[in-house]
């Protein structure tokens, strides 16, 4: 994105923590956008604005309030607003629940300033990815017809919420085989990651 365009585009940034709004709005200015800030969902919800070039970060831990319910009351209201969710640890039922309920991406902290910033890009451009396939990128069905019968099990699996342990425990192998078929199945899918892979899955659905 060049700094046009980065002027144009407005991030909304919730979290009930001063210190992590302040960091992530000078990260976000360093790189040009425009940043609105907000300290509780309900904050959010009577006053952001979701418009075109726009996107939300969220941080799923909040005092006294499940952040996947802040999620879902977020798309119920906004459901066209691009949400990048951050969270410290995430198993995979948890990547999937939130994609389930509308996240464009999650993110596990600390990430890099760089993983950040190239959400937030995937994300401003989530809306218009999804009205026209970009001319030339490969079908999920040309990706899915590249991984093994094992790989296609585990990836069925994988989006229907199941960790490591389950579905090796249900597959008859061990959790190491399932953690490097499944690194084999995000190189395949061309994923950055399981919140990119459980994505591609749920919206070619």
């Amino acid at each position: 994105m060049n700094d046009t365009e980065a002027q144009a585009a407005m991030v909304l940034v919730l979290d009930d923590e001063p210190a992590v709004r302040d960091s992530l709005r000078d990260l976000l200015e360093s790189e040009h956008y425009q940043v609105r800030t907000f300290d509780s969902p309900k904050q959010f919800l009577q006053s952001a604005t979701a418009m075109p070039n726009t996107c939300l970060i969220l941080d799923l831990k909040m005092p006294d309030i499940n952040g996947l319910d802040v999620l879902q009351a977020v798309m119920r209201r906004k459901p066209k607003l691009p949400t990048i969710v951050l969270t410290a640890y995430a198993e995979v039922p948890d990547i999937v629940t939130a994609m389930k309920s509308g996240a464009v991406n999650l993110l596990e902290k600390p990430c890099s300033d760089q993983q950040l910033l190239n959400a937030v890009r995937d994300a401003l451009a989530q809306s218009e990815q999804r009205r026209e396939q970009p001319a030339g990128s490969e079908s999920l069905p040309a990706k899915i017809s590249k991984l093994s019968q094992r790989e296609r099990e585990i990836l069925k699996e994988l989006v229907a919420g199941q960790n490591v342990k389950q579905i090796a425990l249900q597959l008859g192998t061990s959790p190491n085989t399932v953690r490097n078929q499944r690194g084999s199945i995000l190189e395949k899918m061309a994923a950055n990651s399981m919140a990119d892979l459980v994505r591609m899955v749920l919206e070619a659905n």
